[in-house]
C-alpha cells in the first residue's frame, strides 16, 4: 500500500470518506466482487478533481462507480483507487422544466421529485435501478426512451481533473455508448430537459413500467440488470431462451427463469460463476443461431 496516496486521500475526502480493502460485493447490485485497495467517497466536484489529480501524480489507476448495477467485478477484486459518486454526491434542483443534478442521485430518487414538479418526460428512467452518471456514461434507456432524449447538457470531468461541459449533441449519444468511456471523463452532474405535464398521468405511467418491471424481471434476486445488449434485429432474451438456456447454472450465477435476458446471483456467487455461464450462453446462442451476444454489463478488477 502507498501510505501517501492513503494519507493524501484522508486529508482531501476525510478519514470517514476512505476505506481500504473495501469488499466491492457490498456496493454493486451483483453482490459480488473482492475488495477495492482504496475506496473514495467524495462530496464535491473540488475533493473529486483533487482524487483525480492525486491519482495522476502518484501513477495509480482510478475507477469510478456509483450505485454499481451495471457491474461485475472480479472475485481478486481492484487494485486501485475506486471512486464512489452516490449518496455523497447526490443533490440537484429543479428550475422550470429544467433538472439539474449531481451523478450520484439515484434515477428512482429523481424520479419522485420530478413527478411532484408536474414534469414529463422522464417516467422512463425513473425505475431503473442506477444514478444519474451511469445513466449518461451508457446512455441508458428503457420502454422507449434514452438519455438522449432529455439531456440538455453534462458536467464532465476529464483525467486531469479539469471540469468542462458538453452539450446532447456533442456526447455522441448512441445505444449503450457516449464519449465517457471512450475519451476517460467522469460524468459529475447533467441538466435535464424535460416537459410541463399533468401529475396524475405522469404518476400513472410510472406505476404503469414499475409493474412492468416487478412482473417481468426478477428484481427478487442480485443481478446487474440486462446481461445482454440487445443484438440488432433481436431480442437477447428470447434467442438464449430458444436456444434451451432458461435456467441454465453455474455455481451460484443462473440464467433467469423469468427473464433469460438477466443473469442473477441465486446465492453464493462469484465473478468467475458469472464470466463462464456468460462466455456458455454467448458460445450456445452462436452456435444456435449464428447471431453473436454482447454483454451490457461492465466487467471490471483484478484477472
Amino acid at each position: 500500500m502507498n501510505q501517501n496516496v492513503k494519507n493524501e486521500l484522508y486529508r482531501i475526502v476525510g478519514e470517514q470518506n476512505v476505506k481500504i480493502e473495501e469488499p466491492m460485493c457490498k456496493h454493486t447490485t451483483f453482490r459480488i466482487g473482492g475488495p477495492a485497495q482504496y475506496f473514495v467517497m467524495p462530496q464535491s466536484a473540488e475533493e473529486l478533481g483533487q482524487v483525480v489529480a492525486l491519482c495522476k501524480a502518484e501513477k495509480v489507476s482510478y475507477f469510478v462507480v456509483g450505485h454499481g448495477s451495471n457491474l461485475l467485478v472480479s472475485d481478486k477484486g481492484m487494485r486501485c483507487v475506486v471512486i464512489q459518486l452516490y449518496k455523497n454526491f447526490e443533490r440537484f434542483s429543479i428550475e422550470g422544466n429544467r433538472v439539474n443534478a449531481q451523478a450520484g442521485v439515484m434515477l428512482c430518487k429523481l424520479g419522485q421529485a420530478i413527478l411532484e414538479a408536474g414534469l414529463t418526460g422522464f417516467e422512463f428512467a425513473a425505475g431503473i435501478p442506477g444514478t444519474l452518471g451511469g445513466a449518461v456514461m451508457m446512455n441508458a434507456g428503457a420502454y422507449g426512451g434514452e438519455m438522449k432524449d432529455i439531456v440538455e447538457s453534462v458536467q464532465l470531468m476529464d483525467c486531469d481533473g479539469n471540469l468542462l461541459e458538453k452539450t446532447c449533441e456533442e456526447m455522441d449519444f448512441a445505444y449503450r455508448h457516449s464519449i465517457v468511456a471512450d475519451e476517460n471523463l467522469i460524468v459529475v452532474g447533467a441538466t435535464l430537459k424535460l416537459d410541463h405535464g399533468d401529475k396524475e398521468a405522469i404518476a400513472a405511467r410510472m406505476e404503469e413500467l414499475a409493474i412492468a418491471r416487478r412482473t417481468k424481471q426478477p428484481l427478487e434476486f442480485p443481478s446487474a440488470g440486462s446481461t445482454f445488449k440487445r443484438p440488432e434485429g433481436y431480442f437477447a432474451g428470447k434467442l438464449i431462451m430458444d436456444a434451451g438456456l432458461r435456467g441454465y447454472q453455474v455455481g451460484g450465477a443462473q440464467v433467469s427463469e423469468k427473464h433469460c435476458g438477466f443473469v442473477i446471483n441465486k446465492g453464493g456467487a462469484t465473478a468467475q460463476d458469472v464470466l463462464q455461464l456468460v462466455e456458455d450462453v454467448k458460445r450456445k446462442v452462436y452456435e444456435e443461431f449464428q447471431v453473436q451476444l454482447e454483454p451490457e454489463v461492465r466487467m471490471v478488477g483484478e484477472k
